[in-house]
């Protein structure tokens, strides 16, 4: 690496965490990419040894004082946030790309573009419309969007990782055949991982895992109270957490609030983080090496 040069701007640097992160989808069992939401909590989670790690749209969104929905947060942030992270790490990191910022497949196709530029080694794209009468796209049209993100990964110098998802569950429309279906097609249509968030129990996970080829995403939930060991045995091979982190946080920080507005007591303070354990973790972070030949663990 050029000792100008960062994580996210090295060529060499993303060309081997990409590869790293292929691999990892190829391992004995599923890996868990967490999800932070700034480059505090990526270092954080970084210095306990994961691997790989993906942004979190709400997270990002909550962070900046904004609910999570459609078009709260720009392309333009989403990318800041992730090249922050990428490089205060220096491990692979795939992001949530939302829907692909326009409605165009050129749109997704310069979306893809961009995140390889900021560092990003993959992104999700989602089939969700942001609107709440319609809120999942024709099938088609995923299609068309999938392909296009598909095809500008053909244009890149390194093995960008495209993971589509179907939105039926997250979107409040519990049809697991057309998850299945939607799936399945995105598969055909290039999708290096599949993904539909917010799959209710075990059966549905199992029979998301059996119906496609290619690696399978899941987004673990309250309702769905299974461990890594139990997602390997279903057919899993990628877990994370979306915005379950940065949620816990913000539980943490409103339950402080409640009781010093409510009992003026400070009974908080015995469970937050000691200040030099919080100074440790992220002194022991790995920062971003200068090796031209140092590679995220695998």
């Amino acid at each position: 690496m050029h000792p100008t040069s960062t994580p996210s701007t090295d060529p060499a640097a993303r060309l081997r965490r990409a590869v790293a992160f292929r691999a990892l989808h190829e391992g004995p069992g599923p890996f868990v990419v967490p999800n932070p939401w700034d480059a505090g909590t990526a270092r954080i989670l970084a210095s306990f040894g994961f691997a790989a790690l993906a942004t979190t749209g709400a997270g990002l969104a909550h962070s900046l004082g904004r609910p999570d929905g459609a078009n709260q947060v720009s392309r333009a942030e989403i990318l800041a946030n992730a090249t922050a992270i990428v490089d205060a790490t220096g491990l692979p990191v795939t992001a949530d790309l939302e829907s692909g910022f326009g409605e165009r497949p050129e749109d997704v196709a310069e979306t893809i573009r961009l995140a390889a530029a900021a560092g990003l080694v993959g992104g999700s794209v989602e089939d969700s419309t942001g609107r709440d009468e319609d809120p999942v796209r024709p099938l088609e049209e995923a299609v068309e969007r999938v392909a296009a993100a598909v095809e500008a990964v053909k244009g890149l110098d390194f093995p960008f990782t495209v993971t589509a998802r179907a939105e039926n569950f997250f979107q409040g429309r519990p049809d697991l055949d057309d998850t299945i279906r939607r799936l399945r097609a995105y598969e055909a249509a290039g999708a290096d991982v599949l993904y539909a968030p917010a799959l209710p129990d075990a059966d549905a996970v199992r029979a998301v895992c059996a119906a496609v080829e290619r690696p399978v995403n899941v987004l673990m939930t309250a309702a769905l109270k299974l461990s890594v060991a139990d997602l390997g045995a279903l057919g899993v091979r990628r877990v994370s957490t979306g915005s379950a982190l940065s949620r816990a946080a913000l539980g943490a920080l409103t339950r402080a609030a409640r009781e010093i507005t409510g009992t003026g007591t400070f009974g908080f303070v015995a469970d937050a983080l000691p200040y030099d354990e919080a100074n440790a973790l992220l002194a022991a972070a790995p920062a971003p090496s200068a090796d031209p030949e140092s590679e995220p663990a695998p």
